[in-house]
């Protein structure tokens, strides 16, 4: 219960951090909004991802929900170029205060191709989110008689609300290239929280509170080694006030079926001083299934016994009827 109380003085000293996911590279509108209608193999795709962290280190673990949908629009009448719309939702719930996080947005992204191989893309998104507490499971550290804590004592701590509503701005671009049809790379720069909304639960003139900008840069790459398998190494860097997080690592796609219709996902990925990330999925036609687990390297490998968090991500592509065929930018089995 003390982590809640941490957690909400963190919001009041403006070091609050950002939630993240492990497989970053399947939440592509959250790591940057330049990636809305950049879907190098469909016309549309939808996602979702669930994430569990620290089930066997606090009472009531975190748990973050997401899901979002991006088309590509006015690619038959743009010349070499096209616009991608899209949205996300993030709903996320914390221990025993429920704090609790409910998040939309919605992007646009321009895309224009550079000559036959390379393709630059700018977008940003517009958010609304909706932050509250209930302050009825806390205890604080003034109600600790000594022995336990005691929630008939008084404490010194006085919320000037429990919810909070504030707008949300992100930007970013984006680069690919694709020199031949067995190699693919991308990379990517955003911002976030562009506007520096305030977040707080106490009542304040001062600059407590204030979200800082938070930066993502992340390369991928897409390497055909041969007809039956597919190698995608990941880098993932991000950096908010003090914190920052480095994410690397390789999936592979391993072809189960002479059509190609049938993929097999493994991979693993490390985030610097912190975990191993091991992950396995299937793609079957155009729809894609992948687990990850998080397992703790850190010190924090004393309390939860390596167990850091499980993550799921289900992503559904396909064409709109009515479309002139494409050329796939990426390498595909």
């Amino acid at each position: 219960m003390i982590f809640i109380f941490v957690g909400v003085l963190c919001i009041q000293q403006s070091q609050a951090q950002d939630l993240h996911f492990s497989q970053f590279f399947q939440s592509p509108l959250s790591t940057n909004p330049a990636n809305t209608g950049f879907i190098p193999d469909a016309d549309y795709r939808l996602g979702a991802q669930y994430r569990q962290q620290y089930s066997k280190l606090i009472p009531i673990p975190y748990k973050t929900f997401s899901a979002f949908g991006d088309v590509q629009l006015l690619n038959d009448r743009l010349d070499n170029g096209w616009l991608g719309a899209g949205f996300m939702l993030i709903s996320d719930v914390a221990g025993s205060g429920s704090l609790t996080s409910n998040k939309i947005y919605g992007s646009i992204a321009y895309h224009q191709m550079l000559g036959n191989a390379s393709l630059l893309s700018a977008g940003f998104n517009v958010g609304w989110a909706s932050k509250s507490i209930n302050t009825t499971g806390l205890k604080f550290p003034d109600q600790f008689n000594g022995f336990f804590f005691d929630s008939n004592l008084p404490t010194g701590v006085q919320f000037s609300s429990t919810s909070v509503h504030y707008l949300d701005v992100q930007a970013g671009l984006n680069y690919a290239y694709f020199p031949d049809e067995d190699v693919y790379i991308n990379a990517g720069y955003s911002i976030h929280h562009v506007n520096q909304p305030r977040e707080t639960f106490f009542n304040d003139n001062s600059n407590n509170g204030i979200i800082p900008m938070r930066q993502i840069g992340f390369l991928n790459a897409v390497l055909k080694v041969n007809d039956m398998l597919l190698l995608k190494p990941n880098i993932y860097y991000t950096r908010q006030a003090s914190a920052q997080e480095l994410t690397y690592g390789l999936m592979s796609n391993y072809r189960l079926s002479a059509s190609g219709d049938k993929l097999l996902n493994v991979g693993c990925y490390i985030r610097n001083k912190d975990a191993v990330i091991p992950m396995l999925g299937m793609q079957l036609n155009h729809l894609e299934l992948n687990f990850s687990f998080d397992i703790t390297t850190s010190s924090l490998r004393q309390y939860n016994g390596g167990a850091g968090a499980s993550e799921f991500s289900l992503i559904k592509k396909g064409f709109l009827s009515g479309r002139p065929e494409r050329q796939t930018l990426c390498p595909t089995l």
